[in-house]
């Protein structure tokens, strides 16, 4: 454990895709895919280890039928002028795997309590595989970030950033910073997803997940210098290999589809991530409940990128 942990490496059983945000309240607001993938839970604390313990609240329930009936995947809550967003992946009931990503909003200061209303699907260029929604501010202006399946290119999904109208609208051009084209990125599944900013060193940095969600999945990194051209994809560098990925000794397997947020001090960036504590799944992996979300201190190379092994 590096200096500064106030936590021990696994946060929360049974929960993938978490997010993690610090607001300015000093309480950590935490989220992510529950394993029955029917509704989305928020919980909070003042320190990142008492998330675990933080009794959940559930801000929406999966309907009944139709859109947003099924397979509710990674929520990400975000506090955006004044006020609460979650994004997430929902598919239907009679088509559990065609995913669009949708939005809802809480007025309320505390998003444990009030009214979360949907504000819809975010339309992108096409009607198709989409998921993983992120979003983040920079020089004034908010940028999405999602993972979609692109019908004129080969594989599952590539990420894309757009700017934002408003929290749940993205205006043209769309534009792809990333495919699957790396032998690490496409064991099983052609995967790039997951993505997650982090704006440090006169850099910003896109951490991404890549190939099968079982012991293959890893993460990739994208960075750009914070005066470049975020919507031109040669701004964008892309780590050969992965970042960050499978440590058999520590009995992480998988790690991937992470947050940032940083320590209680505030002088700390901290990795949030999932992983399982084993290899061997039986059957698909989406139905396997046991990743859990993980946490650890990140450590910065000399050339101002971030390392987290």
């Amino acid at each position: 454990m590096n200096k500064g942990d106030t936590f021990s490496n696994l946060i929360i059983e049974q929960r993938a895709d978490p997010w993690v945000y610090k607001h300015t309240d000093g309480y950590y607001y935490f989220t992510a895919s529950v394993p029955e993938y029917d509704r989305i839970k928020v919980r909070r604390a003042e320190t990142i280890q008492g998330l675990r313990a933080a009794e959940p609240v559930v801000a929406w329930r999966k309907r009944e039928s139709g859109i947003m009936s099924a397979n509710i995947w990674a929520p990400e809550i975000h506090f955006i002028d004044g006020c609460w967003y979650i994004y997430f992946a929902a598919a239907r009931k009679d088509e559990i795997f065609a995913h669009r990503m949708y939005v809802i909003k809480n007025e309320s200061d505390n998003p444990l309590e009030g009214i979360w209303e949907e504000k819809g699907q975010i339309k992108t260029d096409w009607e198709s595989f989409s998921l993983d929604g992120t979003t983040f501010e920079h020089k004034g202006i908010r940028y999405y970030v999602w993972a979609q399946k692109d019908p004129a290119i080969e594989g599952s999904t590539n990420l894309y950033i757009a700017k934002m109208v408003n929290p749940w609208t993205i205006e043209g051009p769309q534009v792809m910073i990333t495919k699957p084209e790396l032998e690490w990125e496409k064991v099983g599944f052609w995967v790039n997803e997951g993505a997650a900013a982090l704006k440090r060193n006169g850099k910003i940095f896109l951490t991404y997940s890549a190939s099968a969600t079982d012991a293959n999945y890893c993460m990739g990194l994208l960075q750009c210098d914070e005066d470049s051209d975020l919507l031109h994809p040669q701004s964008w560098m892309k780590s050969k290999s992965p970042v960050f990925y499978t440590n058999e000794e520590a009995k992480i397997f998988g790690p991937g589809h992470n947050s940032f947020t940083v320590s209680e001090d505030g002088n700390h960036d901290i990795l949030i991530y999932h992983a399982r504590s084993y290899r061997d799944i039986v059957g698909n992996p989406l139905w396997d409940p046991n990743r859990h979300t993980r946490a650890k201190s990140i450590n910065w190379n000399e050339d101002g990128t971030p390392n987290f092994l």
